[in-house]
């Protein structure tokens, strides 16, 4: 009891081995983030000022790629600079603003998957009652509900966790989290309130799984009896799948190496597993949905050429010499349907 102390800042020692990698590390996270702005940013753009996509599922693609630049922003400015500092600190009230969006925005990103799945069975099993069962404004109106709910929830654990009285500053992470910050607890009883709490949590974000898996049982009940809905399935379906996916097997890896900490694991790996949900699906999310959705991918690559950083006459790929800095990425994209010949941007 002699030990409490009240604590201004933290310490994260989630650094102190890649000293001599600080450079290669910043030039790679830096990249990193650069490329989820661009992409996330790409996409969000290309849905808002295109008329022809507001439409339920393309509203959820843009609150999920929001969701993903919001749950990054808490991460990746405070890691930037923590690598360019000699002390790796940060304060009281940061380190609980962290855990607050970090938590927040992988919560809402099960949420809208969730959303995401329930729009795709209105759409292939019920087309009929698909615009009035989720019209524009419902579907708008679902997303600020899968933002603002888990925000709220997670403000009671980040809540919970500020009562306690901590014994150490140290966290052993490269970011704050609530279970890290329990951890420092000087009295157990205390902190085991905050643990049941958070258990709890994530038991009732487990049961989103549940809408995800009727939704999914139905679709496919509706695509083996036909060719159409088939059609539908893999084209709209298959993004969500995988991201849902991805997301499910990132998160259970935190959850375990949270609850189970592996000693055998090599610490660069522990470092790696404990942020892989901010940097593998921000980066994924928006090229599935990017190349695979056609009405995104037609519409960001006509905007790209009514810009003249593109040309694609039907001879084949021509790159304007002055822009081709820009537009790197999109070589990818010379197996996709042609542009129509912007004859007026080419000079």
């Amino acid at each position: 009891m002699n030990n409490v102390s009240t604590v201004s800042v933290f310490f994260l020692s989630g650094l102190n081995e890649t000293r001599n990698y600080r450079s290669p590390i910043f030039f790679l996270t830096l990249m990193c983030y650069f490329i989820i702005l661009v992409l996330n940013v790409c996409i969000v753009l290309t849905i808002i000022f295109n008329n022809e996509l507001h439409e339920p599922m393309y509203i959820l693609v843009c609150a999920f790629c929001i969701n993903s630049l919001f749950g990054t922003a808490g991460f990746y400015p405070k890691f930037l600079w923590d690598l360019l500092s000699p002390v790796h600190v940060i304060s009281y009230s940061g380190c609980l603003l962290q855990a607050q969006v970090v938590y927040s925005s992988a919560c809402s990103d099960l949420s809208i998957l969730a959303l995401m799945a329930y729009d795709r069975y209105l759409a292939i099993c019920r087309p009929l009652e698909y615009h009035s069962v989720m019209p524009k404004q419902r579907a708008i109106a679902s997303v600020f509900l899968a933002w603002l709910i888990p925000f709220c929830i997670i403000a009671v654990n980040t809540f919970l966790t500020s009562r306690l009285k901590l014994c150490s500053s140290y966290i052993n992470r490269l970011i704050c989290m609530n279970g890290s910050i329990v951890l420092l607890a000087c009295f157990p009883a205390e902190a085991s309130v905050t643990s049941i709490i958070a258990n709890t949590t994530i038991v009732v974000y487990s049961l989103h799984s549940v809408i995800i898996l009727w939704s999914y049982a139905f679709l496919i009940k509706t695509c083996l009896g036909s060719i159409e809905s088939r059609r539908k399935f893999m084209q709209t379906c298959v993004p969500h799948l995988i991201s849902l996916l991805t997301f499910s097997i990132i998160i259970l890896f935190d959850i375990l190496y949270i609850r189970f900490e592996a000693k055998d694991l090599p610490q660069t790996l522990k470092y790696f597993v404990s942020i892989e949900f901010l940097i593998i699906p921000p980066i994924m999310n928006p090229l599935i949905y990017g190349f695979k959705l056609t009405k995104i991918r037609n519409t960001v690559k006509q905007y790209v050429c009514r810009l003249g950083l593109l040309y694609i006459p039907k001879s084949g790929l021509k790159i304007r010499g002055d822009r081709a800095f820009a537009v790197v990425p999109l070589l990818l994209w010379e197996s996709l349907p042609l542009c129509t010949d912007y004859k007026g941007n080419m000079g």
